[in-house]
């Protein structure tokens, strides 16, 4: 099984705090002069988080999911309100460990799939204990 350690964190929504936001998004061709004067604010938490009660950040750790956009030190936001389903990233509590994967169904059995050739898949069977705490549903990353 692949090891990953997860970092997580609490949203603070008491203390939103707002940036400059430009609503009408931002060009990669030509820019708009336009643009320039459509200014509001915006609170992160209050656009990633939908959920208050049961939405937590992590820190991911590794490059199993390098493939589905996570990498090595991201912040991903996960919602433990929304349900697991065939296709949607998860982090699972697997046998003791963290790990972030792929949820993979079929007729017959449960994968979780990584998202780098490097690594194998996880077949689930009934010797396995795994509880799924949430669906990533935001990753937060660093470009610089």
């Amino acid at each position: 099984m692949t090891k990953t350690k997860l970092t997580f964190f609490i949203p603070d929504l008491d203390n939103p705090i707002e940036l400059p936001f430009i609503k009408a998004g931002i060009k990669a061709g030509f820019p708009s002069p336009a643009a320039d004067f459509d200014e509001s604010k915006i609170s992160l938490d209050a656009v990633l988080v939908k959920h208050r009660e049961t939405t937590f950040y992590a820190k991911a750790s590794g490059t199993s999911m390098i493939g589905a956009g996570i990498d090595d030190g991201d912040i991903m936001v996960i919602d433990r309100s929304l349900e697991p389903k065939n296709n949607k990233i998860a982090v699972c509590f697997l046998d003791g460990e963290f790990t972030v994967k792929r949820i993979k169904v079929t007729q017959e059995e449960v994968y979780l799939m990584p998202e780098n050739k490097l690594f194998e898949p996880i077949k689930i069977t009934e010797e396995n204990q795994l509880i799924i705490w949430g669906i990533v549903t935001y990753v937060i990353k660093k470009v610089y």
